[in-house]
């Protein structure tokens, strides 16, 4: 089992991540069940979108969830889904969303999805502070071999 246990500060702010997702979760559904909110895009588009993205990210949390539970302890973790992207708790988190809100074709949902990107940028770049901190030069290479927080070759 793995001991690992985030600090209270820290606790704050994985409420805060989820927020959003669970808003999203709410919300989403009374777009179907009372016809407002729609999304200005066919229903069978926005729909069939949002499965694919909402996997694509599921995919990336559960290979980011898998890999970190076997490999963390402690140390600086650099491999697996982390040679592509520093932070993909975070991008999953936010694909997931946006997924959703497209599966539940929810205009509503899908600017609780897109006011979800600043909280994430925000957490993402104190965080970073956090790990220079506590990893010194070694995580300084690490940002420098992997440029891209959530998304490759964009952020």
């Amino acid at each position: 089992m793995l001991k690992y246990r985030p600090p209270k500060e820290l606790r704050t702010l994985f409420i805060i991540h989820y927020a959003p997702l669970l808003l999203i979760i709410t919300i989403g559904p009374l777009t179907a069940l009372y016809g407002v909110w729609r999304i200005p895009i066919n229903i069978f588009v926005s729909i069939f979108s949002g499965i694919v993205i909402f996997l694509l990210g599921a995919f990336v949390y559960f290979k980011w969830e898998i890999f970190w539970h076997k490999t963390f302890k402690g140390q600086l973790v650099t491999e697996g889904v982390f040679q592509h992207i520093r932070h993909p708790h975070y991008a999953s988190l936010l694909i997931v969303g946006f997924g959703l809100a497209f599966f539940f074709y929810s205009l509503a949902a899908l600017l609780i999805a897109i006011t979800a990107i600043p909280i994430m940028i925000w957490s993402i770049i104190d965080e970073e502070k956090l790990l220079v901190r506590q990893y010194g030069n070694e995580y300084k290479k690490y940002m420098e071999k992997v440029p891209w927080r959530i998304i490759p070759k964009l952020f």
